[in-house]
């Protein structure tokens, strides 16, 4: 018997660990931006992403992001679960 996924636990769970991964992303660009965009510019294979990223970010930018990361992480959590019910 397949195990299903809470989708409603899922996609708060991805939510939560999202959400902590933007908070510390942001303190990092305020605190450490040279390494935080030299940071990035390694994932995207050498991509230099200092032309394009933004070194300051105001706190409605940051809370706004904050919750567009919030709410599209708990659709994929969720999105995730069900179609991994659907397919058990």
């Amino acid at each position: 018997m397949v195990e299903k996924l809470n989708a409603n636990r899922v996609g708060l769970a991805l939510a939560g660990v999202m959400g902590i991964l933007s908070i510390v992303c942001a303190l990092l660009l305020v605190l450490i931006p040279g390494f935080t965009l030299n940071f990035f510019g390694n994932i995207f294979h050498g991509i230099d992403i200092t032309q394009i990223a933004k070194t300051s970010v105001t706190f409605s930018e940051f809370l706004i992001g904050l919750i567009e990361v919030l709410i599209g992480s708990y659709l994929i959590g969720w999105i995730f679960a069900r179609v991994y019910n659907k397919l058990g």
